[in-house]
């Protein structure tokens, strides 16, 4: 295993380097952040929304209607939603 400072050759098990001491774990490439991970979900929800009200839009035509008769509890007498 070669040292990420002197890269020098080290043994498989070494916790640190024969030359030069330095700890032979390699800092991670990237660790997101919180600000990171608001802003995916945030356009992850946001893209999930506009395509929920674009099919709601497109398959308007198709959804069924249900009549008053089946749902008494949605209306009142004279036939208006609550």
């Amino acid at each position: 295993m070669k040292c990420p400072s002197c890269h020098a050759d080290n043994k498989d098990t070494a916790s640190n380097c024969k030359k030069c001491g330095s700890p032979m774990t390699a800092e991670p490439l990237y660790a997101p952040t919180k600000e990171w991970h608001l802003k995916t979900l945030s356009v992850i929800y946001g893209i999930l929304i506009v395509v929920f009200f674009f099919l709601n839009w497109l398959l308007k035509p198709y959804m069924r209607h249900i009549p008053p008769d089946v749902t008494p509890w949605l209306h009142n007498g004279d036939g208006i939603h609550k």
